[in-house]
């Protein structure tokens, strides 16, 4: 599976156009998370729990995109998008997109 975020694949043509296809997390941060997260921000500097929570959903996310094109058939997901909403003041709602398309070696 490539994906990419330009609307092309250098070396590639694209074959088949299967449509719009998203993966989709939604995480809560724990109650120590909100703590620290708090005294840091009186402090300044990073987050690094929100961090690591950020970083996890996005790999979730991206997998599960990847699934869902997987399972449509494609080999490949073009203009390739991250959407990160805060959820409810508690958790972080993580949603990459793209167009799943099939691919093949360009002549």
């Amino acid at each position: 599976m490539i994906i990419v975020t330009t609307n092309d694949i250098p070396g590639y043509r694209i074959a088949h156009v299967f449509g719009e296809c998203f993966g989709l997390t939604v995480r809560s941060r724990h109650i120590g998370s909100n703590i620290g997260a708090g005294f840091k921000a009186m402090a300044g500097g990073e987050l690094k729990g929100i961090t690591s929570l950020l970083h996890e959903c996005r790999q979730e996310a991206l997998q599960r995109l990847a699934t869902e094109a997987e399972r449509r058939g494609a080999n490949g997901v073009v203009a390739f998008r991250f959407e990160t909403t805060e959820y409810g003041g508690t958790g972080i709602e993580v949603c990459a997109y793209g167009t799943a398309v099939g691919i093949e070696a360009a002549p």
